[in-house]
């Protein structure tokens, strides 16, 4: 241990002196938090109901994702040959990280803005984040098969790191994060299931689509045993507020799993109805998919969504914000030039979206989320709209750099502690491995190199590093 010790001390990339200068620079950003959170002068935040405002701010992000619109051609993928078909990839890294971002941001002004009527719309984008920590890390841990600890080491820091670090420094209950503890739980619940069925098809000998089938529904089963029995109860010894956050997202990680599972067959459709070999079936997709993908946005509104009592809307919440979910993935993919097009503003908000939601509550605003600080003379509640509205871009640069600050030092020190780990276990790098299991009739040693890119793409959405790695086309 001692030799590990050392050879980890000496090193020269994500060694000590790495992690020791990020603890100093998490340290300053700590005490900008801290010294933000208490800011005086401030007015209480429900002083600052302004849904007017809350539109013009979308309305000018819409403006920038206008302008800062990318298309970007299907590739063939590397080792495909000259003539090979293009990939048609729906929800790939950077449709992901554009649709958190636009989430976000949304989740942030309504917070600030106290627009009490978008509450429903609101708890879907939150449950959709939630669903995309089961549905990522599936594709993760179902195609490269690493359950190491140095996995879990490295996503256990990067969710839970910074927020940590926050509520201790400032004294604020972890359950003013609650989307930390929710992302952690639905993290580990998603590794141990697809540790199961990994070990069905290994020791078993099972098919991968009954393996994994397996697992899932066995997933289910302790879902169900736990969310709808007394044993939910358990949770309020953390508190009440917990107890409330995970029913009402009891099944959203695991609703990711299943996306997941069904991925590859998701995109075997997108290939058939949005690929180049028939035109007239491209554009008759394309209207179906839309046309549906409204129609279930419209079950879920007419239903559910349109309910104007939050307390009678959020029992029913868990069993029906994936329609919404399902029918904007089919909108946002339903031509095959939407899914090779992102906004490159959202996808960077997107990257950033743990720091900027732990850190809105004593930046952006101030008081654990409950005053609004106000930085220009003249920006108070009785101020002017114009006022007001600087004050609130100002505040918004500080905290948006610190919360990019953040993230990045974040993943410093998470990836100097797993080169820690990974010298005291004597263990190479097996991050990036890919393993994928077999399919019914297909031999993993016979996958072509563009299947294997494929993998690599879709895995690397929810890997607490990927984001550090270049993108590879």
């Amino acid at each position: 241990m001692v030799s590990a010790l050392k050879a980890w001390a000496v090193q020269e990339k994500n060694g000590l002196k790495d992690f020791v200068l990020a603890q100093c620079k998490v340290a300053v950003v700590l005490a900008v938090a801290g010294f933000g959170n208490i800011w005086e002068p401030s007015y209480p935040r429900n002083d600052n109901h302004n849904p007017t405002i809350f539109w013009i701010v979308n309305a000018f992000l819409a403006v920038a994702t206008y302008m800062t619109w990318t298309w970007k051609a299907s590739s063939a993928g590397r080792g495909a040959g000259a003539g090979a078909t293009p990939r048609v990839i729906m929800l790939g890294r950077e449709q992901t990280e554009e649709w958190k971002g636009w989430m976000q941001w949304a989740f942030i002004f309504y917070h600030y803005y106290r627009v009490y009527y978008v509450y429903n719309e609101i708890r879907v984008f939150v449950s959709a984040y939630v669903w995309m920590t089961g549905f990522g890390n599936f594709l993760y841990f179902d195609k490269k098969g690493d359950f190491s600890v140095e996995r879990f080491v490295s996503m256990i820091l990067r969710i839970n790191y910074f927020p940590l670090l926050l509520s201790f420094c400032l004294k604020v209950p972890l359950e003013l994060y609650y989307v930390v503890p929710l992302h952690t739980t639905g993290f580990v619940m998603t590794m141990i299931t697809c540790y199961v069925g990994y070990q069905l098809e290994r020791k078993l000998g099972l098919s991968y689509w009954k393996s994994r089938t397996i697992a899932v529904a066995l997933s289910l089963l302790a879902h169900i045993l736990f969310y709808e029995t007394p044993a939910k109860d358990v949770l309020l010894l953390f508190s009440d507020e917990i107890h409330f956050r995970f029913q009402a997202d009891k099944y959203s990680a695991w609703m990711g799993i299943a996306g997941g599972l069904l991925w590859g067959k998701v995109g075997e459709y997108m290939q058939w109805a949005h690929g180049f070999e028939n035109e007239q079936r491209r554009r008759i997709a394309s209207i179906a998919q839309f046309s549906v993908g409204v129609a279930l946005i419209a079950f879920w509104y007419c239903l559910f969504g349109h309910i104007p009592d939050k307390f009678a809307y959020n029992p029913v919440h868990p069993y029906v914000f994936v329609f919404a979910v399902i029918g904007w993935l089919m909108i946002r993919n339903c031509t095959r030039y939407l899914t090779e097009c992102h906004s490159t503003l959202l996808e960077f908000l997107g990257r950033n979206t743990l720091e900027t939601y732990v850190l809105q509550f004593h930046l952006f605003m101030s008081h654990n989320v409950q005053h609004i600080p106000v930085i220009i003379p003249g920006s108070g509640a009785d101020g002017s709209a114009v006022i007001r509205f600087l004050n609130m871009a100002l505040c918004g640069g500080v905290f948006v750099t610190m919360a990019v600050w953040a993230r990045k030092i974040t993943v410093a020190t998470q990836m100097s502690v797993v080169d820690l780990v990974k010298n005291l276990r004597g263990t190479t790098d097996t991050s990036r491995t890919v393993v994928v299991p077999k399919q019914v009739g297909e031999s993993s040693d016979t996958l072509s190199d563009a299947k294997k890119e494929e993998v690599v793409e879709l895995t690397k959405l929810e890997d607490g590093m990927s984001n550090e790695v270049p993108h590879q086309s």
